[in-house]
C-alpha cells in the first residue's frame, strides 16, 4: 500500500517538475527572442531617411527629364549642332547671317563700288554691315547688342588710339564673332598735303599694331581709309602687305550734324532699295547709330535682305618696329607684348 502511494506521489512530483521545466524552457526562448524584436524596432528609423533620399532622387530626375523633353525636337535633324545654334541665337526670327565669305587678301584687293569695281561678290539682296571709328563706350556696346539681338555679324574698322583707350570693348567685338580690321592710328586724312609718305605709313602701321595690342591677337588684314580718302601710294603699299581695302556702296551719313535714328534708317534703305545690295558704311563711334540699328535691321529683314559676313583667310602680321614703338609710347613694359596664351595657360579645369 505504502509502495503504491509512494509511486503515485513520485509521479505527481515528476509531472510538476517536467511542467515547470517546460515552462522555464519556453519562457527563456521567448526572452531570447525579445532582443531581436527590440533590435528590429530600433532599426525602424533607418528606412525613413532612405525614403526621403528616394523621394529626392525622383524629384531631381523628373526635373532633369523635363528639360530634355522640352528640347527633344531639336536633336532630330542632327546631333548637337541644332541645339548649339538655338542656344547661340535666342531670337527664332532673327536676321542672322546668310553666308560667310573668306577673303584671300594677297595683292591687296579692294571692295566697295564707290572706289573698287573689280570684285562684285554680293548677289541681289545681300548686304555687308560695316562700322568705323570704334571702339567707344556706350555706343559700340549698343551696336553690339543690336547685332546680337538679331544674331548677325559685322565688320569693324577700329581706330588705333580708340583701341588703346578701350581694349576691353574691342575684345568684346572680337569675342562676339565679328571681324576686326583697322582705320589708321588717329583717323587723319591720308591724302592731306601736310602728311609725308613716311607719316602716312606710320599712321597705317601703328594703327595695326595698336589694334593687335588691344585684341591680344592679330587683326584681319582689312583696312578702310579715313574719309574714304585713298592715298595712291598707300594703295600700292597695301598690295605689298597683302591688305584688303574697303570703300562702300551705301553711306549711312550717320556722322552728319542733325542725324537722327530715323534719318539714318531712311538714308540707308532708300539707297539700298535702289541698288539692291551693297556694303553699308556706319560708325559705332556715333550715338545715333546704335539707336538706329534695331530699326534698320528690322527693315532689312522685312525687305528680304540678307547679311553676308566677311572674314580673312589669314591674319595680319604687324611689323616689330611699330609694335615696339607703340609700347614705348604707351609706356608699357616690353614683357607685356607677349600674348597672354604664352604666359598664362589653363592646365586643369
Amino acid at each position: 500500500m505504502r509502495n503504491a502511494l509512494g509511486l503515485m506521489l513520485a509521479s505527481v512530483v515528476a509531472a510538476v517538475v517536467i511542467a515547470a521545466g517546460g515552462w522555464f524552457y519556453y519562457s527563456a526562448r521567448a526572452d531570447q527572442g525579445a532582443p531581436k524584436t527590440v533590435a528590429a524596432r530600433a532599426a525602424d528609423p533607418l528606412p525613413a531617411p532612405a525614403k526621403l533620399a528616394a523621394k529626392d532622387d525622383v524629384e531631381t530626375t523628373a526635373a532633369i527629364a523635363a528639360k530634355p523633353a522640352a528640347a527633344a525636337p531639336a536633336p532630330a535633324p542632327g546631333p548637337a549642332m541644332p541645339v548649339q545654334q538655338k542656344q547661340a541665337c535666342a531670337n527664332p526670327n532673327a536676321l542672322g547671317v546668310a553666308r560667310v565669305v573668306e577673303i584671300d587678301t594677297t595683292g591687296g584687293p579692294g571692295f566697295g563700288f564707290e572706289h573698287f569695281k573689280q570684285f562684285d561678290f554680293l548677289t541681289e539682296k545681300e548686304v555687308v554691315l560695316t562700322f568705323d571709328d570704334g571702339p567707344w563706350p556706350v555706343n559700340t556696346p549698343a551696336v553690339l547688342k543690336a547685332l546680337a539681338d538679331e544674331c548677325t555679324k559685322g565688320l569693324f574698322f577700329s581706330v588705333g588710339k580708340h583701341a588703346t583707350y578701350h581694349p576691353e570693348i574691342l575684345r568684346q567685338v572680337l569675342a562676339q564673332g565679328h571681324t576686326v580690321g583697322t582705320h589708321t592710328w588717329s583717323h587723319v586724312n591720308l591724302n592731306s598735303k601736310k602728311m609725308t609718305e613716311q607719316q602716312v605709313k606710320d599712321e597705317v602701321e601703328k594703327g595695326f599694331s595698336a589694334v593687335r595690342f588691344a585684341l591680344g591677337t592679330n587683326p584681319a588684314p582689312f583696312f578702310r581709309f579715313p574719309q574714304l580718302q585713298h592715298n595712291p601710294a598707300m594703295v600700292t603699299y597695301f598690295g605689298t602687305r597683302n591688305v584688303a581695302m574697303f570703300s562702300t556702296d551705301i553711306d549711312s551719313f550717320d556722322f552728319r550734324k542733325g542725324a537722327t535714328p530715323e534719318k539714318i534708317v531712311e538714308t540707308v534703305m532708300t539707297r539700298l532699295d535702289k541698288l539692291g545690295k551693297g556694303i553699308i558704311l556706319m560708325h559705332d563711334f556715333q550715338k545715333h547709330t546704335g539707336e538706329a540699328l534695331p530699326a534698320l535691321l528690322a527693315r532689312l529683314k522685312a525687305g528680304g535682305y540678307k547679311v553676308v559676313q566677311m572674314k580673312a583667310k589669314t591674319s595680319f602680321q604687324t611689323l616689330p618696329e611699330y609694335d615696339e614703338a607703340l609700347l614705348k609710347d604707351l609706356k608699357v613694359p616690353t614683357s607685356s607684348a607677349r600674348p597672354i596664351g604664352s604666359v598664362v595657360q589653363t592646365v586643369s579645369q
